[in-house]
């Protein structure tokens, strides 16, 4: 047989290499407050840098809430291609007829399958692990603070 000089197709790095601009991550994540008060982050990572681009905390998130968060992320044509999320219910029918609206499409998790999302779940333990396991937060607007400070910690870091 001949032997082929290329493979038939792209590999696989080449794959995410080309798509890895197209990509951003979002994941919520819950903080109880000294008040047993539990609030709630929402973190958008982008793949191609790595980076935390936009958070926002509530106490109560809404299908509605989340969905302007995309808004606010993504004005104009700025919109990526496709979105990671896992399957909570917080992520309601405005959120998915707001991604449609942009043209952005949904990529899903597998139940209960945090590595799907790795570079999110790497960004909330370290938030977890060097901020929120040493502070306790008051309010919004500490959490706020903590959060930012961990997310511009974190883009230092990243290469």
């Amino acid at each position: 047989m001949v032997r082929l000089r290329k493979p038939p197709s792209q590999t696989w790095r080449a794959f995410l290499d080309n798509h890895v601009r197209d990509l951003v991550a979002v994941y919520f994540l819950t903080v109880p407050t000294v008040s047993f008060r539990v609030l709630f982050v929402f973190v958008t990572l982008a793949h191609d840098c790595r980076r935390c681009v936009h958070f926002n905390v509530t106490e109560h998130p809404t299908a509605e809430w989340t969905a302007r968060q995309i808004v606010q992320l993504f004005p104009w044509d700025a919109a990526p291609r496709y979105l990671i999320r896992d399957r909570d219910t917080i992520y309601g029918e405005d959120f998915r007829l707001q991604l449609q609206q942009m043209d952005i499409q949904e990529v899903l998790t597998a139940p209960r399958s945090p590595w799907q999302n790795a570079y999110a779940e790497r960004l909330i333990g370290s938030i977890r692990r060097e901020r929120l396991d040493h502070v306790i937060v008051l309010k919004e607007s500490s959490l706020r603070r903590v959060v930012r400070s961990q997310a511009a910690e974190h883009a230092r870091q990243v290469p």
